[in-house]
């Protein structure tokens, strides 16, 4: 049994999602108290509860203390089985989250499987539908985990609405990748994306992007048409590299009532400023993601313009599970991530890759 404290570092929400994922993918059990304890609003919430629902429904698993509000849960999985799955939050949480919970263990099924999650697509505080189909799985697809995904719905935070479907293939030939900048041309690229919202959002926005100290190729308008409620929306795309592998990120600023559009321009700028003065293998965001898939194929590296609370709470998580050691260490103004397999020393496992 693994024992985890919902207060260590961030205290919030990832700390359960990574432990499900995980546990479902290895078959450990763990007991999680004090859940999201380094929150305002500490236990479960609707998108966690779906988190754990779902991550018991493909891991056969028995749950006890999977209630709202629960602070104390005990996870025992089972067998993980592919298939075709439906997970509805019911709120405006975000199908993503619970995408990033169940994606580790149907890797690991025995069949592919077809998972459809309604909630929240567009989301704060939360990876996107774009990040996740144009930067995330792409990087993972390079060290053997295959999926493909459809927006069916957006869906805009508070009113949700949104459907999103991902086709999920077992991972059989998993290889360690070590991410480095892409070499050649880099292509910056902008959107605006717009459900329900007057004209002026754009005009503003788009004002904001041409006065940026960034050369940006294009600013695409976006209309979202199927979405239940209003929402915006501004991605900085980075396209680097003129052969494989070639790497895209996706950096997103979110508009709300009383923000103004230059500010939300501005963060996804100062996202994507930060990314290219860094000369890092991958952005901030991707680098939180990709910890657990290191881990999964026992090896890789990548380079950060910074590492988040996130990031360093999920490596001990990750390292309770699985026989790995996540090495982090700061280069001038990047940091390092190295994953070796548990056993052996970094010293040890560099003269092995030599």
């Amino acid at each position: 049994m693994v024992e985890i404290d919902g207060t260590f570092g961030e205290g919030g929400g990832q700390i359960l999602r990574t432990a499900l994922a995980l546990s479902a993918a290895t078959g450990k059990p763990f007991h999680i108290s004090r859940i999201r304890g380094g929150r305002q609003k500490p236990g479960l919430r609707h998108q966690h509860l779906t988190a754990v629902r779902a991550a018991q429904t493909v891991a056969d698993a028995q749950v006890q203390g999977a209630e709202l509000g629960s602070s104390d849960l005990t996870f025992f999985p089972g067998r993980v089985a592919g298939g075709d799955y439906l997970f509805d939050i019911q709120t405006a949480g975000s199908a993503m989250l619970v995408l990033q919970t169940i994606l580790p263990p149907l890797f690991r099924a025995d069949q592919s499987s077809t998972v459809t999650v309604r909630g929240g697509t567009h989301n704060p505080m939360s990876p996107p539908f774009d990040f996740f189909a144009e930067t995330f799985l792409p990087s993972v697809c390079r060290m053997g985990f295959h999926a493909s995904p459809r927006l069916v719905r957006h869906g805009f935070y508070p009113a949700g609405g949104g459907e999103v479907v991902v086709q999920i293939e077992p991972a059989k030939n998993l290889q360690p990748v070590h991410f480095t900048a892409p070499a050649g041309p880099m292509v910056l690229s902008a959107r605006v994306v717009l459900a329900r919202l007057p004209d002026r959002v754009w005009e503003a926005e788009k004002r904001a992007l041409e006065s940026l100290d960034l050369d940006l190729a294009t600013i695409e308008r976006r209309d979202v048409t199927d979405s239940a409620g209003p929402g915006n929306c501004v991605e900085i795309v980075v396209d680097r590299g003129e052969a494989e592998p070639r790497s895209r990120s996706v950096l997103t600023a979110f508009g709300e009532r009383g923000r103004p559009s230059a500010q939300v321009v501005e963060e996804a700028a100062t996202y994507a400023r930060e990314l290219i003065t860094s000369g890092a293998a991958t952005d901030r965001f991707l680098a939180d993601q990709l910890l657990i898939y290191l881990a999964m194929a026992s090896g890789g590296s990548f380079t950060a313009p910074s590492l988040s609370l996130h990031a360093t709470t999920n490596i001990a998580v990750i390292e309770q599970f699985l026989p790995v050691r996540l090495a982090t260490e700061q280069i001038g103004s990047l940091h390092r991530v190295q994953c070796f397999p548990s056993e052996l020393t970094k010293e040890a496992a560099e003269t092995k890759r030599s």
